[in-house]
Parts: C-alpha cells; structure tokens; sequence
C-alpha cells in the first residue's frame, strides 16, 4: 500500500491511500482510524485489513489534491552522514574517510516539507544543498532491537530530500543548525509499506537540478545498511511509529562539484528511487 496525507480545496490534512492515479481517504475504509499519521501507523495491524478494498472503493482524482508530507509530525527525524562510498570518495580532498562507526545528526521535526512544496532559500546563507536519500518510517517501536529482526520494525519507504544549508553545518562539529533550516526535511509522495518493497536495498536513486542528472547510485551502495543504522539507533533511544531515518545521500552533492554548485531562487530539485516515486520542489527565497 502507498500510505499518502493530502489535502483537498484547502481542508485540513488527512491520510489516504494512492492507487494509482486517485487517493482514497483511510476515513472512507474505516471511519474509527486515528487522524493522526503516527498512531495510524501503531494501529495497522488492526486497520490494514480493512484497507485492502481501496482499489475498488471510489477515490478523488490524485490531479484535484495537493500531497502533503505523509508524516507531518514525527517525533524523531534521525539522519546518518557519509554513509555512501562515491559520496565519501567526493569528500576526500576534505580529510573524509569511511568512518568506523555510524555519524548521527538530528533533522528537527519544524523542517518537515511536502513532496511537492516550495524549499526556502535562507537568507542567511548562500550555500543551499541537496542531498536524495531513502527514508525508512519505523512502525514497530523498540530498544535494543536485533539486527535479525529489524526488518520488522519498518513501517515503510519514501523519497527524502536532506537540504542542507552547508555554511551552518560545517562552521561547528554539531551539525543540527545546517540541517534543521524549516523546509528542509522532504519527504513523500507517499509511504510504501515494507511489505510491498522487501529489501529497500538495491534500488536506484537519483537527484536531477534543473533537468541535470547530479546524484546517480544505489541504495545497494550504504555503508551502514537500514538494519545496521536501526541496531544503532535503538541502543540509544526508544524508537516510535512515525520516526523518521534518513539513510544517506550518495556522491553528486553541490559542495563537491568542481566549483561547487549551490542552489538559488527557481532552481527545481527532482528525487527519485526506484519503487518509491518522484519528489520535486522549487527553490524560493525565504519569505
């Protein structure tokens, strides 16, 4: 199933799902489902069945909604850095190499975005970056969760788009500031459940500007694969339905072009993965 939040005419948010060119609204299928995404996601087990007439059931035309972030307000968005070989190999002339243990940042929740929603472009830096990644929604929650079975714990898959505002992320060895700007978490268009993906690993990925191909690699390629990254995540916190991981960019980024090539007003950002559908967002100045 491809788990989506829309909108339509304006109303206020609620959760559906995409077959194929409609959304059907989950409150259509089942009329007790929680509102909110998080606990619709704690609760699958007992509401899936009750969605698996969706394709039959009629739906709004997908062309008259507007796509929202499939989960608006996560408690956790966890990131991990240089967690593929060409984007490592990109950074060398920096002093990067492949790091021995996992590198963590946190994405604050105010920056979650749209699939399809405007990125701002800060006032305070000129050095906007994009970075595509698998993201991984965790569904079973958990602490000290075992490699073997962390397959289990993943609700599903989407499309990210980790902005990065590069001047605030390397001025200090923390991270979070260049990370957190608001509008620089995208994620979407939908949420694949991880019964419909299997193994996220293996699966293309790619980043286009303006129609140029920049980030072009596979998820295959993770230094940390997702079963690695939630072993280690959850010997630290409790992880909860809803959080959000992001599992990486690949190599390709702006900051290592030769010049580097940061983003500006009316610059559009397309994400791809395989399996998982297309991102694209407009870059506008922070208004």
């Amino acid at each position: 199933m491809k788990l989506v939040r829309f909108s339509e005419g304006g109303a206020a948010g609620q959760a559906g799902l995409l077959v194929g060119d409609k959304v059907v609204p989950v409150a259509a299928l089942v009329p007790d489902a929680p509102a909110d995404t998080c606990d619709l996601i704690a609760a699958w087990d007992r509401i899936a069945p009750k969605l698996a007439r969706a394709a039959e059931a009629p739906g709004i035309p997908l062309a008259k909604v507007r796509l929202l972030a499939p989960v608006p307000r996560p408690e956790k968005i966890m990131a991990i850095g240089l967690n593929y070989a060409d984007h490592i190999a990109e950074s060398a002339g920096a002093g990067v190499v492949t790091p021995k243990d996992q590198v963590w940042f946190a994405k604050m929740p105010s920056s979650i975005n749209g699939p399809f929603d405007p990125v701002e472009h800060p006032k305070v830096t000129e050095k906007l970056d994009y970075e595509v990644e698998l993201v991984a929604v965790i569904g079973k929650g958990g602490r000290h969760i075992r490699r073997e079975d962390a397959a289990r714990h993943v609700f599903g898959y989407a499309v990210g788009n980790d902005v990065s505002v590069r001047d605030w992320q390397l001025r200090t060895h923390q991270w979070v500031l260049g990370k957190s700007f608001d509008t620089h978490a995208v994620i979407g268009p939908a949420i694949v459940t991880a019964d419909e993906i299997g193994d996220p690993h293996g699966r293309a990925i790619k980043c286009f500007v303006n129609g140029e191909l920049r980030q072009n690699s596979n998820t295959g390629h993770l230094v940390f694969n997702v079963w690695d990254q939630i072993v280690e995540l959850s010997q630290v916190m409790t992880l909860k339905p809803g959080d959000i991981i992001f599992t990486g960019t690949p190599g390709g980024v702006g900051l290592a072009m030769q010049p580097p090539q940061f983003l500006r007003p009316g610059d559009v950002m397309r994400c791809e993965i395989e399996g998982l559908g297309a991102i694209e967002n407009t870059v506008v100045a922070e208004g």
